[in-house]
């Protein structure tokens, strides 16, 4: 047991601003709130919700996510946790997959199924499904540059399985212009990228009605250094400028608007994660209709998932994530999440075990089905502080939202590395912070033991034989294959990549009915296309 004297002294009055530095008052009143502005759940401009029952007429759905190694592998956790009363999956690939490269390329050799499943090709698609019902369960995918070829994949798997397209629910994030700003994974240029995001977006929206072709992502920026109003105003800047891209390329957006979806982090403070997201709901159907002419409320509705967890974890006694994850999906629920992933414990440093992996999950059924939150609709709508907040919140992030339209739009902002630099800063002022003790992290910079147990109870072990297996099916697949059929749909695929106004996802779908590789098929667009040159800013 430790002695008093190994714990470290506790930190001073915490300050009075949110992390945003929005300043908070002493006591919120009545007068400092437009009852105005709150509305009717399920109603314009929907701060209080985009559904009048709220939770009432149907929970979130429960997503763990989850991938590693193999695709049998993943399957196997996919089924166990479908067991414990999942109801969604969400798939993590690997970075190889991420960034277009095959699992024999010598620059994934060291990567291969270790952050995610390596899904290669259509043959590991159809393994990791295997035995699940795509036709029931919605799936998500965290995938960005390669994420058109990881959708048309899903297709094809699908329709090998006779699975209607008009049946498939999920979300593939597709967001290109967060992985140029705030994560890495970019392939292509920043203009033939947002293409390929058009074209997947408007061969969902004919194909796989029920299917959300994008989610629009401030989870990584937040993560990456960035408050709570920031990960909101960066996130509807490149939400703007995916609606720019499908205007001018004919799309009726009363009409595409009904399947973009967003995606967030939701860290510590309380009241802020709740209010960010009241916030965000209002601004973005108030600029639809006043920017676009929006008119159908169901293009006008804010649907988001989120993620409790990521960098708010720590690896210094991780046992303590468990409360903050607690905490964070309670946030998720009151602020009208439709999706949420909670993060296993032991998340900060290894794969999640089985057991932890249960004990996230649980912590989601406990809030739904204990906690009685659920129970009724936006239940600290009215609250003079959250609704004062709210305001708060959506009027700083209109202001950075203005910067960057007053900097010449998102794509340029991130061609020119303006972005980029913006959110380093902020994440170096974040860290000093905590270094600091500005910023309290318990059991990190506070409250923890001079010695430190490294014994966090279960370890996840990788089969370390993983990536010699997925080589050598991605091997036996490229014997197996009808090579001429490979060659012929790569070489539409890399006619209809010169052609303007050509939809590029028949033909990716195409080349995964054959069997194409990721790899390939990334490798036959970049003679086209090039790729992304990272700006340098000093």
């Amino acid at each position: 047991m430790n002695k008093p004297e190994d714990i470290n002294l506790e930190p001073a009055q915490p300050g009075f601003r949110t992390p945003s530095g929005i300043e908070v008052p002493e006591v919120a009143t009545a007068d400092m709130v437009d009852p105005a502005r709150v509305g009717a759940p399920g109603e314009y401009p929907f701060t209080r919700g985009i559904f009048e029952n709220g939770y009432r007429g149907r929970l979130w759905t429960f997503r763990q996510y989850s991938g590693f190694g193999s695709a049998e592998e993943t399957n196997e956790r996919y089924k166990f946790l479908i067991a414990q009363g999942q109801t969604g999956l969400s798939v993590a690939l690997d970075l190889p997959t991420q960034c277009g490269y095959d699992p024999t390329d010598p620059m994934a050799s060291a990567e291969v199924g270790k952050v995610g499943v390596s899904l290669s090709n259509l043959a590991e698609a159809e393994i990791l499904f295997e035995g699940l019902d795509l036709a029931k369960l919605s799936t998500s995918f965290t995938i960005n540059g390669t994420a058109a070829i990881v959708y048309a994949m899903y297709l094809a798997a699908a329709d090998k399985r006779g699975i209607p397209r008009a049946k498939l629910t999920g979300t593939i994030q597709n967001d290109i212009l967060k992985e140029y700003v705030a994560r890495g994974t970019w392939i292509f240029p920043v203009r033939p990228s947002m293409r390929l995001i058009a074209d997947s977006i408007l061969y969902s929206n004919e194909q796989t009605p029920r299917f959300n072709p994008i989610s629009i992502a401030g989870a990584h920026v937040r993560d990456a250094g960035c408050t709570a109003v920031e990960e909101i105003a960066y996130t509807l800047a490149n939400a703007f400028a995916y609606v720019d891209e499908l205007v001018a390329r004919g799309a009726n957006p009363n009409e595409f608007a009904k399947r973009l979806s967003f995606f967030f982090y939701v860290h510590m403070d309380f009241f802020e994660e709740i209010c960010k997201f009241r916030a965000a709901r209002r601004y973005w159907a108030r600029k639809l209709k006043e920017r676009y002419g929006v008119t159908d409320e169901k293009a006008l509705m804010f649907r988001f998932g989120v993620v409790c967890g990521g960098s708010s974890l720590t690896a210094q006694q991780p046992l303590n994530n468990i409360v903050r994850v607690g905490i964070e999906n309670m946030a998720a629920v009151l602020g009208g999440a439709q999706s949420i992933f909670t993060c296993a414990y032991d998340e900060a440093f290894q794969i999640p075990t089985e057991t932890s992996a249960e004990i996230a999950l649980r912590t989601q059924q406990i809030v739904a089905y204990e906690s009685g939150i659920s129970r009724t609709v936006d239940p600290l709508g009215g609250s003079y502080y959250v609704e004062w907040l709210t305001d708060r919140m959506e009027e700083e992030m209109e202001k950075v939202i203005k910067e960057i339209d007053d900097y010449g739009g998102t794509v340029r902002a991130v061609e020119d590395g303006y972005l980029q630099s913006r959110i380093a800063r902020r994440a170096l002022e974040r860290k000093l912070d905590a270094d600091k003790g500005e910023r309290v992290v318990v059991g990190e910079n506070y409250f923890r033991h001079a010695e430190q147990t490294s014994d966090f109870g279960e370890v996840f072990r990788m089969d370390p034989n993983i990536s010699s297996k997925v080589v050598e099916r991605f091997k036996r697949v490229k014997e197996t294959r009808d090579n001429a059929a490979v060659t012929r749909a790569l070489a539409k695929l890399r006619e209809a990549a010169v052609k303007d106004g050509e939809n590029l996802m028949p033909w990716l779908v195409d080349c995964c009915h054959a069997y194409a590789t990721v790899g390939e098929m990334v490798s036959t667009l970049k003679a086209e296309w090039g790729e992304f040159q990272e700006p340098v800013r000093l």
